[in-house]
Parts: structure tokens; sequence; C-alpha cells
């Protein structure tokens, strides 16, 4: 049909990805902002970035702008801004820096799996809704433990929520982690009894 567009497009200098950039531009100010303990400058980075992240968002669906660079951004910049929390509040001994390791654990899993389905010709594996279930809860979590710091009379409130929130994220995290381990094992044995299709280009797991 003329006019409709539907497909990925290879754009790099697109409006949403250049939201995208200034997003994750904004990452190493964040991370520095929670490390000298300026939560309420810190928030406000925050929200800022997610607001540029709804924006993107509609503005690629609305223009169909979606680009191949953009389903790449977007994920990373949530995750870098995930690290970056946890980083920036294990740095000044506000939360364990073992769950620091467990998040980032789990991402080194998705990126050898990665690596094992790239060798058998096969791209990253769909978005799984727990991954995208478990991003969500992290990217509340954190920011409402930060809140309480900001503001401490919110702190009763808002530190047993968000610790809640971010325990019950990086328990789905990992679950996730453990079906893209299990897929990937599907994979590569279907992959030795027939091989893959030429153009097999999934969209990165989250």
């Amino acid at each position: 049909m003329a006019g409709e567009n539907t497909g990925v497009s290879t754009r790099i200098w697109t409006v949403p990805n250049v939201l995208s950039m200034l997003r994750l531009l904004l990452v190493p100010v964040f991370l520095i902002l929670v490390i000298a303990g300026a939560y309420v400058p810190a928030l406000i980075v925050l929200v800022t970035a997610s607001l540029t992240d709804l924006l993107d968002g509609y503005l690629a669906r609305r223009f169909d702008q979606v680009t191949r660079l953009g389903q790449l951004l977007d994920p990373a910049a949530d995750r870098l801004y995930i690290f970056a929390a946890l980083i920036g509040l294990a740095a000044n001994q506000l939360v364990p820096w073992w769950i620091v390791i467990v998040i980032v654990a789990r991402d080194a899993l998705i990126v050898v799996l990665g690596v094992v389905l790239a060798n058998h010709g096969y791209g990253p594996l769909p978005v799984h809704h727990l991954g995208k279930a478990a991003t969500f809860a992290l990217f509340t979590g954190l920011p409402v433990i930060m809140l309480g710091l900001a503001f401490p009379v919110m702190q009763p409130f808002s530190e047993p929520f968000g610790w809640a929130v971010t325990l019950w994220g990086a328990f789905l995290y990992w679950w996730a982690g453990i079906i893209y381990a299990i897929e990937t094992a599907r994979v590569v044995r279907v992959s030795r009894v027939s091989p893959p299709p030429a153009s097999d280009t999934l969209e990165q797991g989250g």
C-alpha cells in the first residue's frame, strides 16, 4: 500500500535517535551526581531522560522513524542508567555491592549467549516479557530508593517499597536470563539439525 512503512529503517540521524543519544550523554552526568550524593539533581536528570525516552518512542512510531539503531540505543540507555544508579549508590555504601554483581553478571550472561547464537548464525533472542518486567522494576525501584535519599521525610515509605521492587526486579532479571539460556540451548540444538535462515535478525533480549 502506498505510503505504508512498517519496516525498520537503517537511518541514523533521526529525531528519535538524536534524543536517544542525548539520553546516553546524560548517563555520566547522572552517575557523577549520584556518587556526589546530589540526589535531587540526579533525579531531575533521570526524569528528563525518562521523558525523552517516552518522547522518542512516540515520535518513532508516529512518523515511521523506527530504526535498528534506535532499537539498540533504547535498551542500552536503560541498562546504563540502572548500572549508574547501582554503582553510585554502592559507592556511597547505600546498597550492597553484591546487587551490582548480580545485575552485571546477568547481562554478562546475555552477552555470552549472544556470542553463542552468532557463532551458530543467529541474531539475538527476541525480548521476553519477563526481561521487560525486570527492567521496569529495576528502573522503578532504584529511583524510589533515591527519592527517599533526596527527601528524607519520604524515606520510611520509599525505602522499603524501593527495595522490594528492586529485589523483585533482580529476581525477574535472572529468571529471564535463565529462560534466554534455555532458549539458546534449544536454538543451538536445532541449528545442528538444520542451518539457520540467511537473514535471521531478531531483537535484542531484555
